[in-house]
């Protein structure tokens, strides 16, 4: 086949990655667009054409994270599974977010969008650990977070094309619950994708699996299976309930196992010791905390920044063409901007890019108050601060993913990033209802809820902070 010679030159800007991590970020691409359908224009929708309040979308929005929280649990543990694995949780979650753009398309009353953001919130939440996962089984080093900055990439893009597109049908159709059904289709492509290009990357630890039967004396001693870990500097909590989980398992393999009423006893009391572990390791226990903050940061973008453009701002509000232009602008930004901020990000730890991330939410958000207050030039502003989120989030998203692969033991790679996924359900619960009872009061409370946030950054770098003193004295 003939390639024309300037194809290598078209893409050598892009870091040379495993062709697996390629296809996942194709098929991101395409679940992507169908979100950027949706992804502004449904609170616009549920509010002006459906007739529910702002609380109300805010609380329904919301709702979402609660499946969420579960979805993350068990996409952790599916992901972490040998008889399960990342691949297949991927199918599932798509599986569901299908069937749940679909609920949303026939939405008519506050249960029907309940019900709708439910199933989608459990479809995200398995979607994220596995997706996540893959990444980290597929890289290593600094190369993993370009990995995650070209997956950001392929999601950003995706978004991109779905606003504009969106956009215009809204523009040219007002046809609302069009947008849900092209999502659940981009849902579908996702699916084919995974089952028809991508392989299960999931490779049980030795310890865990392989060695099952095998005599503690033949397995290289009992510190074999954590030699290695600790070289990598992993935290030694985590490590020590592993190896007393792996000390577990082969006691109940070589003795119990048989006996058992249920074959599935085993596994659930080492997931559940995967967990704790986690949870006991301090790193990742602060990292959650200003994760948190950073996605309920995050989550006012698409949910509350929409009804405050079209109802706060030039006394009427931006028309749906105008906020449309604004996220595209947003898009294109994050677009351009992904992979050279993770190129420049690199000669700071991962606290101190986040740190980096935190001014810029700080800016943005200043900006957005000003865009509603301003005597003129709102257009100007919006624009202005819309770049500053933009930035501020290709900024936040691949050292935050890439912290968390790093910290965690390769066993515990599941459980560790839907720890982080659970974040997003946090901040996405506690966002959408917040920004959304804001944008229910006087518009002094409208207003002041921007520099709310813009002060909330002081207690996010102090986190951050000592959070990379932790990182420095552990390693």
């Amino acid at each position: 086949m003939f390639v024309p010679s300037f194809s290598p030159l078209m893409f050598s800007w892009l870091p040379q990655l495993n062709p697996q991590v390629r296809i996942l970020a194709l098929g991101r691409f395409l679940s992507e667009i169908g979100t950027g359908f949706t992804l502004f224009y449904a609170p616009i929708f549920f509010v002006n054409q459906v007739g529910l309040s702002a609380t109300e979308v805010g609380l329904a929005l919301g709702s979402a994270s609660i499946s969420g929280i579960a979805g993350r649990i068990l996409g952790g543990l599916f992901s972490d599974s040998p008889k399960w694995g990342r691949r297949p949780t991927l199918l599932l979650s798509s599986a569901i977010s299908a069937v749940a753009s679909l609920v949303l398309a026939i939405t008519v009353n506050f249960s029907t969008l309940v019900l709708g953001n439910l199933l989608s919130g459990f479809g995200t939440g398995l979607y994220w650990p596995a997706t996540e996962a893959v990444v980290a089984d597929l890289t290593e080093g600094e190369q993993r977070r370009e990995a995650y900055a070209v997956t950001r990439l392929a999601d950003n893009l995706g978004l991109g094309i779905g606003v504009v597109l969106g956009g215009a049908l809204i523009g040219s159709s007002g046809t609302y619950r069009l947008l849900f059904i092209i999502d659940a289709i981009s849902f579908v492509a996702f699916f084919a994708v995974v089952y028809l290009a991508i392989q299960e990357t999931y490779r049980p630890s030795p310890n865990r699996e392989e060695t099952k039967g095998i005599p503690e004396e033949t397995r290289g001693g009992s510190d074999a299976g954590t030699g290695g870990v600790f070289s990598m500097g992993i935290g030694t909590p985590p490590e020590k309930l592993t190896h007393q989980s792996e000390q577990t398992n082969a006691e109940l393999d070589s003795s119990q196992a048989p006996r058992l009423p249920f074959s599935a006893s085993p596994r659930l009391l080492n997931s559940m010791q995967g967990w704790v572990a986690a949870l006991r390791d301090r790193r990742l226990v602060v990292f959650v905390l200003v994760n948190v903050i950073f996605t309920t940061y995050v989550s006012q973008i698409q949910s509350t920044l929409p009804l405050y453009f079209s109802k706060f701002v030039a006394n009427t509000g931006f028309s749906a063409p105008i906020i449309s232009a604004l996220f595209t602008w947003q898009m294109i930004v994050a677009i351009l901007g992904l992979i050279p901020a993770s190129r420049a990000l690199r000669r700071f730890s991962h606290p101190q890019a986040l740190c980096v991330s935190a001014l810029l939410w700080a800016i943005g958000f200043i900006l957005i108050w000003v865009t509603g207050v301003a005597a003129k030039g709102h257009l100007a502003w919006a624009i202005l601060g819309m770049g500053a989120f933009a930035v501020a989030t290709v900024s936040y998203t691949p050292s935050a993913s890439a912290l968390v692969a790093d910290i965690a033991p390769v066993d515990l790679r599941g459980v560790y990033l839907a720890i982080n996924s659970l974040c997003w359900a946090a901040g996405y619960a506690i966002g959408p209802t917040l920004g959304g009872y804001a944008m229910d009061q006087n518009r002094s409370i409208v207003y002041g809820f921007w520099l709310f946030l813009a002060l909330s950054i002081i207690v996010t770098i102090g986190i951050l902070q000592y959070l990379d003193r932790i990182l420095l004295n552990h390693n």
